[in-house]
């Protein structure tokens, strides 16, 4: 099933409601969820602008980009945009595992009751 996309600048993001929005990056490939993380506005304009995932660290409270100490990079292939303008989706082919655990995805945990 296909769908229609429409274009949003980074002015049209919902950062002054909160300064942070969620990101979800996904494989472009396998289709997998490997993370979430936050994203300011200079995270995700230092993303376009150079094609590798930023984050901002709430922890650390500063930006950095995703593989800078691991060399697990996530290259960013597309951002779409959620319907009220305030969660991100980062499409992308990472190099590596993408959690801090070695593995390839955050979602290896299941809940059980």
């Amino acid at each position: 099933m296909k769908f229609d996309i429409e274009y949003v600048k980074l002015e049209d993001l919902m950062f002054k409601e909160q300064w942070l929005l969620p990101v979800v990056v996904q494989d472009v490939n396998t289709k997998e969820v490997l993370m979430v993380a936050y994203a300011n506005k200079e995270a995700v304009s230092k993303t376009l602008e150079t094609g590798y995932a930023h984050f901002w660290s709430r922890s650390r409270k500063k930006l950095w980009k995703k593989g800078e100490t691991s060399g697990n990079f996530i290259k960013v292939e597309k951002i779409l945009v959620d319907c009220d303008n305030d969660t991100l989706l980062y499409l992308a082919f990472p190099t590596g595992p993408t959690c801090h655990t070695g593995r390839v995805s955050c979602f290896f945990k299941e809940l059980t009751v």
